[in-house]
């Protein structure tokens, strides 16, 4: 597992390597050494593909409505902007750093401007939409049009 992370290894891999060891191995520690002497202890800002100020949703739907969930923990109602235009509702916003007088150890905490956006899948009614904001957590409720909810049938699957 260590080996997917280059600067964590111990020194004793990093040793010279016998001349009759298998050249596929050979050539894997010396590109791993290479990523060592280019990343360094470098800390990658999106370590799993995304940005760390994107807020991560939860989507759920009923027969009458859709919800969506967003995770803004540390930002203010005032700095949230919530649109629906073309069936595409839009969250954006920005998680304003605190300016604080301190001599850091360790900063993990993100801050700076997030947009995400979804498309719908039905023509939401904007005057309808009821937005909360409630312990760092935006919910969103889209009520379906009355056709959307007519148009849903469950399927007998016979087997």
């Amino acid at each position: 597992m260590w080996s997917l992370f280059p600067s964590e290894r111990r020194k004793t891999d990093m040793a010279p390597f016998p001349a009759e060891s298998d050249p596929f191995r050979t050539l894997q520690r010396r590109m791993d050494r290479l990523l060592d002497d280019f990343a360094g202890d470098y800390q990658w800002p999106f370590p799993n593909g995304r940005s760390n100020t994107m807020p991560t949703i939860d989507v759920s739907e009923t027969d009458k409505e859709l919800t969506i969930e967003a995770e803004l923990p540390g930002v203010d109602t005032a700095d949230i902007d919530l649109t629906l235009m073309d069936n595409v509702l839009t969250i954006r916003g920005e998680k304003k750093e605190e300016k604080k007088n301190k001599d850091y150890h360790l900063t993990e905490r993100t801050y700076g401007s997030f947009s995400r956006s979804m498309t719908l899948p039905f023509d939401a009614d904007s005057t309808k939409v009821k937005a909360a904001f409630k312990d760092g957590v935006l919910t969103i409720t889209l009520p379906k049009p009355p056709e959307v909810e007519a148009s849903v049938k469950k399927i007998d699957i016979k087997g």
